[in-house]
């Protein structure tokens, strides 16, 4: 069986990052990383996509937001076409209006911090 997939919404290059420390966290605990950054190019070693249509591959486990609640409200018809198993809003992305819109679509919303959850959780397997 292949590694769960996570996407990394906010993605950054710099270290000092939770968009950075989170592509770590999730790799170290088996994930498939799919970076996302609108400058692209490569991320610790790791291809970024530009945009959320970008990302083909499926089944999506998680979807990690790591930008403010004004661009995750625009994302979120996005990533309801991803159809992931979980959408993580991490501390600063929640508002409640994003969190009344996804709900609306739908999403399956996890408040809290996946960088936190993803050491805590083994890797699934099976």
């Amino acid at each position: 069986m292949s590694a769960p997939i996570a996407v990394i919404v906010g993605a950054s290059r710099d270290r000092g990052k939770y968009g950075n420390i989170s592509l770590h966290a999730h790799r170290d605990a088996g994930y498939r990383v799919i970076p996302v950054n609108p400058a692209g190019g490569s991320i610790e070693g790791i291809p970024a996509v530009t945009s959320l249509s970008e990302v083909v591959d499926r089944p999506i486990q998680r979807v990690s937001l790591y930008v403010p609640p004004a661009i995750g409200i625009d994302l979120l018809q996005q990533i309801e076409r991803l159809n992931p198993e979980e959408v993580w809003l991490n501390p600063g992305t929640e508002s409640s209006e994003l969190l009344r819109r996804a709900r609306a679509l739908g999403l399956p919303i996890v408040e809290g911090c996946s960088i936190v959850d993803s050491k805590l959780r083994p890797m699934r397997s099976g």
